[in-house]
């Protein structure tokens, strides 16, 4: 990677940093994550490289090629192989926090949520409303009394309200006609193709027609 600006020019203010410091530290949440380097030791590197004009990070090397008064050059290598040469400000250079954390957790957050939507294969703490097609395996913590409700068809069926959850959280579950008998509190619960839908101020999640719902563990199977 090679930055297209030469130099940067002038401190961004504390809580701000530049459009180009911010492509550069996403490049380097890449960079850790593909050779499995800490973020904490790697950004520390770079100043160190500017002070001795070389330093290690696991299986990279970073070395300063070049020391302005605004930036710095470095260039990456992997067993004299280089992987990138870029830019970094001065602003970066004497951050005494680690900005590097935030991009590479912020990076391998996405990675998972896109893993899952792949799968479709979601926690409760993911779930937002208007999602749709969704596979979760819950436990069941709580079943309401059944009501006899009409739809919007004119039909009247019975529904109950069951909450259920996962290391991450609870939602409430909407059961209609013949899934009202199939869970118990405690029971362990795979469902698929659900929908999240909000309703009077909550979300809530929906199995419809093309869903469906099963029990993998009864309460008190061990």
């Amino acid at each position: 990677m090679r930055s297209k600006t030469g130099c940067f020019r002038g401190r961004p203010s504390s809580s701000n940093l530049s459009q180009l410091d911010v492509r550069l530290l996403e490049y380097l949440a890449e960079v850790s994550m593909k050779y499995d380097v800490d973020s904490e030791k790697f950004f520390k590197c770079f100043p160190n490289a500017a002070q001795n004009q070389e330093s290690k990070c696991g299986k990279l090397s970073i070395e300063c090629r070049a020391r302005e008064k605004n930036y710095a050059v470095f260039l990456i290598t992997k067993d004299g192989e280089a992987i990138g040469q870029f830019h970094m400000s001065e602003y970066l250079l004497n951050e005494k926090r680690n900005p590097l954390k935030e991009f590479t957790g912020r990076l391998a957050s996405m990675r998972t949520l896109t893993q899952k939507a792949k799968s479709n294969s979601y926690n409760i703490g993911d779930l937002r409303a208007g999602m749709k097609h969704l596979n979760l395996t819950v436990e069941v913590l709580k079943v309401s009394q059944s009501v006899q409700i009409a739809t919007r068809f004119g039909i009247y069926t019975n529904m109950i309200n069951v909450i259920i959850a996962d290391e991450t959280g609870t939602i409430k579950l909407n059961l209609f006609g013949p899934q009202i008998i199939m869970v118990s509190v405690h029971d362990k619960i795979q469902i698929e193709n659900a929908q999240v839908a909000w309703f009077r101020g909550e979300r809530q999640l929906r199995i419809g027609k093309h869903g469906k719902i099963s029990v993998i563990q009864r309460s008190g199977d061990t």
